[in-house]
């Protein structure tokens, strides 16, 4: 059994679409970092997305855990032309197709962007790799609210719209084993 600990990324504190943009996230609150770290498992190995708010929390808490190398298809989804905009922004210009985007994930992407199905798809191959790679280990994955629902559908085998129905908050952990199939054990717990 190969169990994966998913933790969403420290806040950026931005209100806006932020896919692969890379600003920082704010881990200034020692506290939860430290919970966080003494709740995951001691001899987990880490990755991370290799966005600077993924890889600089994977690394507040990594401690003596192994570190594996970052990887880029563990980034949030790309927002192309929408990225670091507003909804209202978008909505202002595009409405039809950001409604679309909003109300049926799927193959529907913002222009020069990816789609929810783009996302899964490179999100299942990166998970699928770390886990043949990682047989019967933990693994901890740092990464963004979009890549934790893309798996938490997949584990579950709900829509993307039940996927998306979930809080993820920042500095939480989703737990989901795997050993031919799936377990989602934990969602969204704060340590």
């Amino acid at each position: 059994m190969t169990r994966l600990w998913w933790v969403r990324h420290g806040p950026t504190h931005l209100k806006s679409m932020v896919g692969w943009s890379d600003p920082p996230a704010d881990l200034t609150d020692q506290d939860a970092v430290q919970r966080l770290a003494q709740f995951l498992p001691a001899a987990a190995s880490v990755v991370s997305s290799d966005l600077l708010r993924a890889r600089a929390t994977a690394d507040a808490i990594a401690g003596p855990r192994q570190r594996l190398p970052d990887t880029p298809d563990l980034r949030e989804i790309n927002f192309g032309d929408w990225e670091l905009k507003t909804f209202a922004d978008v909505d202002e210009v595009q409405p039809d197709l950001i409604r679309d985007f909003l109300e049926n994930p799927g193959d529907v992407r913002a222009p020069d962007g990816e789609s929810w199905n783009q996302v899964r798809t490179r999100v299942d191959r990166s998970v699928d790799t770390l886990i043949n790679l990682h047989r019967g280990h933990d693994l901890i994955l740092v990464a963004h609210f979009g890549v934790i629902l893309s798996q938490l559908q997949r584990a579950r085998d709900i829509s993307a719209n039940a996927a998306f129905a979930h809080k993820i908050d920042n500095l939480s952990v989703t737990r989901m084993e795997f050993d031919g199939a799936w377990v989602v054990d934990l969602i969204n717990h704060v340590p």
